[in-house]
Formats: C-alpha cells, sequence, structure tokens
C-alpha cells in the first residue's frame, strides 16, 4: 500500500519505518527542518543543543529496539545507570541494579537515607496494596488522593510527588493515579532494568531522528521535511493530501494515512473529517516543561540526575542534571521545570532568577556566589495534561486513518516510548 505518515516526531518516524519493513510505499512530510518532534535537536550537528533536557528508562523495549533497527547502538548513545532518586546531600533511593527488581526497590528503600523507620514501614504497606489490587484504581482517583495513606509526608514530598511530576508532568493535586500507578508497576516493580535511568551521552537527533531518516531514504522512502500538510480528504478508499510544495509527492491518492502530529494540529486537521475524534483531542489540556541551563561552581554530585526541594513559590526545579566542567572550576549544570504553568506566568526572568537562588541553596552556596542562567527552553505545550479521569481519544480516526501521538488512549502517559508504541500501533491496525 502507499502510506502517508504526518509528521517525523517519535512516533511518525516509528510508524514510517514499521511501514517500510512491511513492505509498503512510504511518505513522510514533517512541517520543521528538523526531525524528532518535541525531542529534538536544533540542527544535525554531533554537538547541536537539545530543545529540552530528555531521559529514557530501561523499561523503554519498544524504543530501544527501533533505535537499534535503524542502526543506532543504544549502549553508545545512552549511558544506563541504577535508578537513583538523590538530594544534593545524597539522601534518598539509590538501587544497586542487581537481583530481581522487586527486591532492589526494596532493599533501596531500607537503605535509603532521610527516611524513618516509619516512612519505610508505610510505603511498604501501600506499595503491597498496590500489588493486591493488581496497580489498578478508580480512574477518576487523584495521585494526591492515592498517597494519602502515606503515614507522614516525607516520602511523597521527597520521592513520589517528584516522580509523578517527572513522569506524568502534571501535578499530583490533579495527576491520574491510574496512570502513575502504571508507570510504577512496569518500572520500580518491572523486570529487572526498568527502572535504569538512560542519559543521552549525544544530540537527541543522533538517538533516532536522523538514524531514522537515513534508513527510510535508503530503503525508498520519502521524507519530506519542511512541508506542511495543509488538508486531508476522501479519495475513494483512501485519502489525499494538501501539501503545498510537495514536490508532487502527495499528488497521488494513499491508502492509509497516519496523523503523527501535535494534538493541535490532529484537531485541525480533522475537523471536517472526524468532527467527534477532533473534539476529544481539541479538549486535551497541555502542561509546560521548562529546561534551563546554568553555570555554576563545580561540586560533588552523588549521582549525575539530582531531586530537588521544590515548591510553587521559591524553588521551581525538580531535578537537576550534570553537564561538563570547564576549565575554570565551573560545571554547566540542567535544571527541569516540570509543570511550569505558574512559574512561567510570572516571566522567564523571575524564573531563571529563582532557578539560580534555588541551585544556591542546594548546594549550600552563598547567596552572591556566580550562578548564571545561560539558556531558558520552555516547551508550553510539552505533553497533554495528564489528569485523572481525562478522555484520550482513540487511535482509528476514521477508515483508513489512524493517528500516532503519545496523547492517544494508553495506559502511560506521555513519553518517548508512548510515541514509539502508538507509532507502532498504527501501522500493525492497518
Amino acid at each position: 500500500m502507499r502510506v502517508a505518515v504526518i509528521g517525523a516526531g517519535w512516533a511518525g518516524l516509528a510508524a514510517a519505518v514499521r511501514a517500510t519493513q512491511a513492505g509498503h510505499a512510504v511518505d513522510v512530510f514533517e512541517l520543521a527542518p528538523m526531525p524528532g518532534g518535541r525531542a529534538r535537536s536544533d540542527d544535525a550537528d554531533a554537538h547541536a543543543a537539545d530543545n529540552g533536557q530528555h531521559i529514557l528508562l530501561g523499561g523503554y523495549a519498544r524504543t530501544l529496539a527501533l533505535m537499534g533497527d535503524v542502526g543506532v547502538d543504544p549502549a553508545r548513545v545512552l549511558q544506563r545507570l541504577p535508578l537513583a532518586v538523590l538530594g544534593p546531600d545524597g539522601s534518598g533511593l539509590a538501587l544497586r541494579g542487581t537481583g530481581p527488581q522487586l527486591l532492589d526497590a526494596l532493599r533501596g528503600l531500607l537503605a535509603a537515607r532521610g527516611f524513618t523507620a516509619r516512612d519505610k514501614l508505610s510505603l511498604v504497606r501501600l506499595a503491597a496494596d498496590w500489588r493486591r489490587r493488581a496497580f489498578r484504581c478508580d480512574p477518576d482517583l487523584t495521585v494526591e488522593a492515592l498517597l494519602r495513606p502515606l503515614a507522614t509526608p516525607r516520602v511523597r514530598e521527597r520521592l513520589l510527588d517528584p516522580l509523578c511530576v517527572a513522569a506524568l508532568n502534571t501535578p499530583p493535586p490533579v495527576a491520574s493515579a491510574q496512570v502513575f500507578l502504571a508507570v510504577l508497576r512496569d518500572s520500580l516493580f518491572g523486570a529487572r532494568d526498568a527502572s535504569d535511568l538512560l542519559l543521552p551521552r549525544a544530540p537527541l537527533a543522533q538517538l533516532l531522528p536522523l538514524p531514522a531518516v537515513d534508513w527510510l531514504r535508503a530503503r525508498g522512502a520519502g521524507v519530506h521535511l519542511r512541508r506542511r500538510i495543509a488538508a486531508l480528504q476522501r479519495a475513494g478508499s483512501g485519502w489525499s493530501l494538501e501539501a503545498p510544495d510537495a514536490d508532487g509527492a502527495a499528488a497521488a491518492p494513499y491508502d492509509r494515512a497516519v496523523l503523527a502530529t501535535s494534538a493541535t494540529e490532529a484537531a485541525r486537521l480533522t475537523r471536517a473529517l472526524a468532527p467527534a475524534w477532533s473534539a476529544t483531542t481539541a479538549a486535551l489540556a497541555h502542561e509546560p516543561i521548562v529546561t534551563l541551563h546554568l553555570r555554576a561552581p563545580a561540586r560533588a554530585w552523588p549521582a549525575p540526575m539530582l531531586a530537588l526541594p521544590h515548591d510553587d513559590t521559591r524553588r521551581p526545579g525538580q531535578f537537576a542534571f550534570r553537564g561538563a566542567v570547564a576549565a575554570d572550576g565551573t560545571e554547566r549544570v540542567a535544571l527541569v521545570v516540570s509543570a511550569a504553568g505558574p512559574w512561567l506566568e510570572r516571566g522567564t526572568e523571575a524564573l531563571a532568577a529563582a532557578a539560580c537562588a534555588q541551585w544556591r541553596d542546594a548546594c549550600g552556596l552563598a547567596p552572591g556566589a556566580p550562578v548564571a542562567c545561560l539558556d531558558l527552553r520552555a516547551d508550553r505545550r510539552a505533553t497533554f495534561r495528564c489528569a485523572a479521569g481525562v478522555r484520550r481519544p482513540p487511535a482509528a480516526v476514521a477508515p483508513g486513518l489512524l493517528a500516532a501521538g503519545d496523547y492517544v488512549d494508553g495506559p502511560y502517559p506521555a513519553t518517548l516510548e508512548s510515541a514509539v508504541r502508538a507509532g507502532e500501533a498504527a501501522v500493525a491496525a492497518f
């Protein structure tokens, strides 16, 4: 069949690769000059800047398999580390990465610094209850309500709340408990290495987008960058695309079309074709993520990723990632602010100043210590808001028209793995 894939993010590239492997003739159309969607690099340079700090997890089985299929060795481009949610002082949870996953998680919890015996016992009891219920709960339950049985707030504030915000990009008072339980089930309580942190050693474009484009073109697929699809139309049993300046690639009808765009763009393209699906998609709320790059005096790190005390008044960042150390004794720090809406309302200058002050305080630096914000990148629609009871659109839009994106109906929040799985599922539904 002739297959059109609209969008060259991770979902669209997954769909294009799988469709090509299945023997279909594929054309990919991407509005931006670079592939990668919301997880992209500025350009194709080996040292290009990314649009924000991204990490993967060991449980991203489909993403890692796709990388291998297009010629990327995950071990070369990703640094694999056992999960550690540690503060700058070394307190918190750190797994060893040995033995059965459940045993490793329990061992890490019992050895965690900064928690009392009562804290640990309370979490063990609650986790046992989650397992007994097969990690299922009322779909309208929030994460805040899910964690209410904890005996003290310490575990929630220092461990579970940061994990919730990082995974769902949604504040615990409104975040979906069912989705959060699915994340915990398949990471902390999943396969042996499922919770491992995979930190990029290379720009995001080198992890999948550019190798996938090269792989597709080498097999005869068309990849058309800077090509906007203005409209979709029925063409017999297939679909035609209105694509200005598309060098004729979209002229003939396609047997199948995969919408791998943002939710907003997908809703626009389907407004007349599938009004109900379009309305559901358009109704999704979104949450921003901000990544700030700081220059600060170098210090010892207990782990390459640190969890930071945060709040809505003075401390915006939930996690910090260590960058390169310069010859002058300073280092580059990436500070990530998930669910950053309230902070963006105050303005980027106020956010940058708060982030610098937060890092000084977290590291025990003097108030006037030289911490500077080098760069601030805000993705104001980074993910859909994974709220309790949220209604997500199905993958099937209309006969022969499938949606592939991290926002389509599924058990997980908006992640790279969700995007890849959605792309593969769209092709499997042909």
